[in-house]
């Protein structure tokens, strides 16, 4: 399934053993390899990846908005490759994709073991916690080890032992798209005006510059995700034609130019929307065209492995992204600094209101960290009679969900969550005084403007993929609400130089909105 072209480290610790013409894997190999790999990719990304981001700096057509965040992100690439902070503050739900050759033999319980090699990882390592069992179907708790993992294995010719590996983040798994669509899609011009608008409908909450994917057909709507899936990690780059389907080149192309004609690149507006695309045409019954869409965000943490005779061995990845990074003047910028800290809410609104949306300003000062489940308590104290608590009509609310906090640090990684998943709450907060500035990425829904205009309200955004950077801004941090939440806990923190820039602001302007409808206005 995964015969992509690449270099792999042999793992020399691993014993197995050759029984003739099979190879006998025992349990322990499976936990030290998905161990090995997880660990890896909450601190490495490919070479090739980070040579388009660098690509994105270099190229004399890319917005100043695009360079800045794309040299954000090669500075933090290379602080997540010391091995303390990682890439993202979301470490993912951790996937694997094994296909195992018919010349194996295991003991059957690859699976338990490959979970345990993840919660090893997990523990052991600055990661998050993201997963949350049921309870019942309307209550949870956090697994604290971030199991279960998701696991698909399957049996094919070959002495061969094959794994695909994903660290896959909150923020680019809800961006997969499944579309029921019909065979009148099937014309060239109809498909790509189809592909384009669904494509803009992305937006940029996943962390652009994106590796897109996109399936035609499949003769479910389950396989039609897992090639998205798959394509979206490279593995089917090599995918040979057949009566299944095959890899349309020509076709992404053209979806590729599609997309990157829609302005909004790395985040903040600009040419390079997505880094590459990958497009696979799939057999399908005669009455369903499902169409899948994907993304693998700028964190792009995919990493391949493999199981023979000659040993066990894991992708290379890349341990010296510094040789990328050129000339690191981020902070000679020019850029307005706020003080948040310096007045009370009303007069950090008026000071906001003197700049005009896609403004980019560092900004310093008390924020307060709180995301989903904080939001959904907020708003029963609300429901219940009860008052908001007091810092969130004092502070700006930045909506994130730390890593673990290294020995030594002040906080581990903690970059910005996607704010569309707290548009619900704004109305209703703001409307009582709270919340009037949010800090988080992506874009907005039209009940916020709305909101932001009536109430006096502010939308930040700040830079999303950069969250062992991010790290270097907070100079204090402290849980002040809900610690048995865990990641999602309310926080306090202190930052110094943090930048962002106005997306929505108090007069009714939509940053986002602007550049959809005239991307020329980077330029």
């Amino acid at each position: 399934m995964y015969p992509i072209k690449t270099e792999f480290d042999k793992i020399d610790e691993i014993s197995i053993e050759n029984r003739g013409d099979y190879l006998f894997i025992p349990s322990n190999v499976f936990e030290e390899l998905s161990y090995q790999a997880f660990k890896r990719l909450g601190h490495f990304l490919r070479t090739e990846h980070l040579k388009q981001i660098k690509a994105i700096v270099d190229d004399s057509h890319s917005s100043e908005n695009e360079r800045f965040v794309c040299k954000l992100i090669l500075r933090n690439a290379v602080r997540a490759s010391k091995g303390v902070f990682p890439i993202c503050q979301d470490t993912g739900t951790a996937i694997i994709f094994g296909e195992k050759g018919n010349k194996i033999l295991t003991d059957g319980d690859e699976d338990i073991f490959l979970s345990n090699g993840v919660k090893k990882a997990y523990l052991e390592n600055n990661f998050r916690y993201s997963q949350n069992k049921p309870i019942t179907s309307f209550s949870e708790s956090n697994t604290k080890n971030n199991l279960p993992a998701c696991i698909d294995l399957k049996v094919s010719k070959g002495d061969e032992y094959q794994f695909l590996m994903i660290a896959k983040g909150g923020g680019s798994a809800n961006k997969t798209f499944l579309f029921q669509e019909n065979r009148s899609l099937l014309e060239k011009e109809k498909l790509l005006d189809f592909l384009q608008q669904k494509i803009k409908d992305l937006g940029v909450s996943a962390c652009p510059p994106y590796h897109l994917s996109v399936v035609l057909g499949g003769l479910s709507a389950e396989q039609n995700l897992k090639y998205v899936k798959l394509a979206s990690a490279k593995a089917m780059d090599c995918m040979p034609k057949s009566d299944i389907g095959f890899r349309d080149i020509e076709l992404e192309k053209q979806i590729f130019e599609r997309a990157n004609q829609i302005g909004l690149g790395a985040q903040f507006g600009g040419k390079h929307f997505c880094l590459d695309v990958r497009c696979i045409r799939l057999a399908r019954h005669g009455a369903s065209l499902p169409v899948g869409i994907g993304v693998s965000c700028v964190a792009d943490r995919n990493i391949l492995a493999k199981i023979n005779k000659e040993g066990v061995f894991i992708e290379k990845l890349e341990t010296d992204p510094e040789q990328f990074l050129g000339q690191d003047n981020l902070d000679s910028d020019q850029i307005d600094v706020v003080d948040l800290d310096c007045f009370d809410m009303k007069k950090k609104c008026v000071l906001l209101s003197k700049y005009n949306v896609g403004d980019k300003l560092k900004i310093s000062g008390t924020l307060i960290v709180a995301r989903d489940i904080a939001h959904a308590r907020f708003r029963e104290m609300i429901t219940e009679g009860k008052s908001l608590p007091d810092y969130l009509f004092q502070y700006p609310v930045y909506y994130a969900g730390p890593a673990k906090t290294p020995k030594g640090e002040v906080v581990g990684s903690l970059g910005p969550t996607t704010a569309g998943r707290m548009d619900s709450y704004v109305e209703l907060f703001q409307r009582l005084g709270a919340s009037l500035i949010m800090i988080a990425k992506g874009n907005r829904s039209k009940s916020v403007l709305d909101s932001c205009l009536k109430y006096g309200g502010f939308y930040l955004g700040t830079p999303g993929g950069i969250a062992a950077e991010a790290a270097s801004h907070i100079v204090s941090c402290e849980c002040i609400d809900f610690d048995d939440l865990g990641m999602e806990a309310v926080y306090k923190i202190k930052v110094k130089d943090m930048p962002v820039f106005i997306i929505i602001d108090n007069k009714g302007n939509d940053f986002y909105e602007q550049i959809k409808k005239n991307p020329s206005i980077l330029s």
